[in-house]
């Protein structure tokens, strides 16, 4: 039987947009439970292969080509190490060194180094609103992610409270989420290459399975204990995590990455700490304070910036123009 993959009807599409953004947010909740009782690759690895079976087990169900050639696998083999293994490797890892919530904010800023790289390699204008918009999301996740303290003190000229020494970064993770965020950035730029030689859905699952068995391997002369202390609810969370969190998120993303204006659909990366923010209130009763909610209203004004910044560009003149003349007529200016 051949299944055949349409074409989503248009009241559907935005849903499908978002939805990786909302299931990553919604798998970082889940997961909060479970790290503390496994091992950071092996939860890495977990996240990778068995979702890419479940990837490539669709693909071949909806009839989608294999790869052929050796350009072909170069490229998916350059796609799992920089997405696959070096993404979740650094990001398990570095979770494990630093707070969730400042992790969340160094991960999610890679919109802007999507759209740096996007527009040397693409040609892709950003234009001045859309750089405005990138700099709002990266306040906004910033006040949704770091400590109410820090920012307040930050104002204040305090920055005591901030002041790390650099040989002791690596003990916080910092480094290490930055790596991961770099990688992501790098995995979301090479989907266009890799496109050109692979389908996008095929590419999507065959990367996954090839970037989890280096950290299988690692983890199985690294670490112990791996799974032993893994409750069912923890199972559970994992499953979640692995099916929605990294087999649909992932396979929509790059699908939809392989042929989107990268900046714009990059900049929705600002809406995972949003999800993650709201469902960890929704289910684990965590508490949101007045700057986190001011940082998802700013996240969601930066990706209407972003994303309208063609048409704002369009308008902005107009507008300027507009409120001139008014000016000029109040004040009986002449033209």
């Amino acid at each position: 039987m051949e299944w055949k993959l349409n074409q989503p009807r248009v009241w559907v599409l935005p849903f499908v947009v978002i939805a990786p953004f909302f299931l990553w947010g919604t798998a970082m909740v889940a997961m909060k439970g479970v790290i503390v009782n496994t091992t950071p690759l092996f939860l890495g690895g977990m996240r990778l292969l068995p979702a890419g079976m479940l990837v490539l087990i669709a693909g071949i169900l909806f009839n989608r080509a294999q790869p052929k050639g050796w350009i072909a696998w170069s490229w998916i083999a350059l796609f799992a190490l920089v997405d696959g293994s070096l993404f979740q490797g650094f990001l398990a890892e570095g979770l494990v060194n630093t707070g969730a919530g400042l992790g969340s904010v160094i991960i999610d800023t890679q919109p802007l180094t999507v759209a740096v790289l996007s527009s040397f390699l693409f040609g892709e204008r950003i234009r001045k609103i859309g750089w405005f918009g990138l700099l709002f999301g990266i306040a906004g996740v910033s006040l949704i992610g770091l400590p109410d303290e820090w920012i307040w003190q930050g104002l204040e000229g305090n920055f005591s409270a901030l002041s790390v020494q650099p040989e002791s970064w690596f003990n916080y993770g910092e480094w290490l989420m930055l790596l991961a965020s770099l990688s992501m950035a790098g995995g979301t730029i090479l989907i266009r290459y890799v496109c050109r030689h692979v389908d996008p859905v095929m590419a999507t699952g065959w990367h996954m399975i090839l970037g989890g068995l280096p950290l299988f391997f690692l983890s199985g002369i690294m670490e112990t204990q791996q799974w032993q202390q893994i409750s069912f609810n923890g199972w559970m969370a994992i499953a979640y995590a692995t099916i929605f969190g990294s087999a649909i998120a992932y396979g929509i993303f790059f699908y939809l990455a392989s042929s989107s204006n990268l900046t714009s659909f990059s900049s929705l990366t600002f809406l995972t700490p949003v999800f993650a923010l709201l469902f960890g209130n929704l289910l684990l009763a965590e508490q949101l304070t007045h700057l986190q909610w001011l940082g998802v209203g700013l996240t969601l004004v930066s990706i209407y910036l972003i994303n309208q910044r063609d048409q704002l560009s369009h308008l902005l003149p107009q507008f300027i123009d507009a409120i001139l003349s008014r000016k000029k007529d109040q004040f009986n200016i002449p033209q």
